[in-house]
């Protein structure tokens, strides 16, 4: 899904640019406030997991072949902001030194495979938590379903770019069935990869993903007059 150079004309770069600095500006803010010391070296294990990953390609119909994109996952182990700082940083690498994604469409692939997924992807993954029970398995089904649907809303987002900007040539309906079509295919790769690694984090380390935090067990707190008090551990 990398965006290439001169696959978007350059005024749509330009402001996908603008838009991606201002939406990493933001998220630096917010990852800030809420980002604690267990979380620092998490953030950066997803970030180079991710990386890694993302190298992997499997095979979908038609000769093509997709790779994880990352952004449900992130969301749910580090939280959708510090997520998509991680994979702000990714896809600069890729860019900068793999030459995976145009320099000039750097922006919109940060807005596109980033944010899209970690914000819309998570989003999803809040709707679906609230009408399944509270555990652990609902997490791993929630993250699945999420990841799908992230990808398949990205697919959408490539799409818009395509009708405002495009420059291949190709009908915007024959872009946009190929683009959906295939992602929807993809999207079932990325459920499973995403499924698989927030149940591995959750059985060792629960205390740690951010998107089971209503998991976790509650204190109880002993007051001077030995008086018990509930609480809720951090």
């Amino acid at each position: 899904m990398h965006i290439p150079d001169g696959f978007i004309n350059a005024p749509t770069c330009v402001v996908g640019g603008v838009v991606a600095a201002g939406l990493i500006a933001v998220s630096v803010r917010k990852a800030a406030a809420t980002l604690d010391d267990r979380q620092i070296p998490l953030a950066g294990l997803v970030a180079a997991f991710i990386f890694a990953v993302q190298m992997l390609n499997f095979p979908v119909a038609g000769g093509t072949s997709g790779h994880l994109l990352g952004g449900v996952l992130a969301a749910v182990l580090v939280g959708p902001w510090v997520g998509s700082l991680a994979l702000s940083v990714v896809f600069a690498v890729q860019a900068l030194v793999f030459a995976d994604g145009g320099l000039t469409a750097l922006g919109l692939n940060i807005i596109l495979m980033g944010y899209t997924t970690c914000f819309g992807g998570y989003a999803v993954f809040l709707l679906v938590r609230k009408v399944l029970p509270k555990t652990a398995t609902a997490v791993v089904g929630a993250s699945a379903v999420a990841a799908w649907s992230g990808v398949v809303l990205a697919s959408l987002v490539f799409t818009f770019y395509y009708a405002v900007g495009g420059t291949g040539g190709a009908p915007l309906g024959t872009v946009a069935m190929a683009m959906i079509g295939v992602h929807m295919l993809i999207g079932i790769g990325e459920a499973v990869i995403t499924a698989l690694t927030v149940s591995a984090v959750l059985s060792s380390r629960p205390d740690l993903v951010h998107g089971a935090r209503d998991l976790r067990p509650a204190l109880t707190i002993q007051t001077p007059a030995g008086a018990p008090a509930a609480g809720r551990a951090r």
